[in-house]
């Protein structure tokens, strides 16, 4: 079992996955594009490398690269540009895209992979940094023969049980895409809720009511563990944080996926349609949201 791998994109998901490899007794390799950040980060044990090319010579075949960049043509220029890795791999190797990219993207990234006979496995990836860093949950698409044999990899990324393999191209990314879309749905309606109790006349503490509602209520759930904790960080009247939450477009993804296939996901459209009117109505159910994603993920809160 040849614990070696190379790890590209070092943002808050890329460089908590580096650690987390590291300390399951990965040797771990990496590249960031600025240059800067992957010398920071080698001060930790890591193995830097300055180019792609020089990150895949660093590897023993048959090579495994992830690559966790930003979605769209960053990801196909690190994977299949005219200097992408597949220029520098040999056949047998492995790439896995970790990021978010649109399951359609990474279709269209297989069919220039498997030009070369390199193998490709798409991973959604959940549970924000502290996921990365303690354990995620993984949503992986491609062929099974290919998961089966990085599936101790996948292991030791994830929580237990924590992983599970679909078949197909694009299968994980499209996994993962609906769970993107569900989770805005579902930040939506813990937003509302919450502004309706925060108006009413009781004058309700609200991070109580968090605490209540995640121990033991059929709403219980990670979500409102990180409200709870949002109040306990920023106050329950958020004074600090935006009104007009932002997004990535995740959840657009859904919704146009959905219409193809003509399906109604009201809940869904509504949720994210709210974050588009939010940049000139902002307001405390917006602010909710924007506080649960940078709890979960960082994000900035104004």
């Amino acid at each position: 079992m040849n614990k070696q791998i190379g790890l590209i994109g070092l943002g808050k998901m890329g460089v908590e996955i580096a650690r987390q490899l590291k300390d399951k007794g990965w040797d771990v390799k990496i590249y960031n594009r600025t240059a800067e950040v992957t010398t920071e980060i080698a001060r930790e044990g890591f193995d830097p490398a300055y180019s792609l090319q020089e990150l895949v010579n660093k590897l023993e075949s048959p090579r495994k690269i992830w690559t966790m960049v930003p979605s769209g043509d960053p990801t196909f220029q690190t994977i299949a540009g005219e200097q992408g890795l597949i220029n520098f791999m040999s056949a047998g190797d492995f790439i896995i895209d970790g990021g978010n990219s649109f399951y359609k993207d990474t279709i269209e990234l297989y069919k220039k992979i498997e030009e070369k006979s390199v193998n490709f496995l798409d991973c959604g990836t959940s549970g924000g940094p502290s996921g990365a860093r303690n354990g995620a949950c993984l949503m992986i698409g491609g062929k099974k023969e290919n998961f089966e044999k990085l599936e101790y990899l996948f292991k030791d990324l994830s929580i237990p049980n924590g992983y599970a393999f679909f078949e197909g191209n694009g299968a994980g990314h499209f996994v993962k895409m609906v769970h993107n879309g569900i989770e805005y749905g579902m930040m939506q309606a813990i937003a509302e809720g919450f502004d309706v109790l925060k108006q009413s006349d009781y004058n309700l503490d609200l991070n109580k009511i968090a605490g209540i509602y995640n121990n033991g209520s059929v709403i219980e759930s990670k979500l409102m563990n990180w409200v709870k904790q949002g109040f306990e960080k920023y106050g329950v009247d958020l004074s600090e944080v935006s009104g007009a939450p932002g997004h990535l477009g995740e959840g657009e993804w859904t919704i146009k996926t959905a219409k193809e296939m003509g399906i109604e996901i009201p809940v869904i459209e509504d949720s994210f349609q709210f974050r588009i009117n939010s940049a000139n109505k902002p307001s405390y159910r917006g602010k909710i949201i924007s506080m649960l994603r940078n709890m979960f993920g960082g994000h900035q809160v104004n």
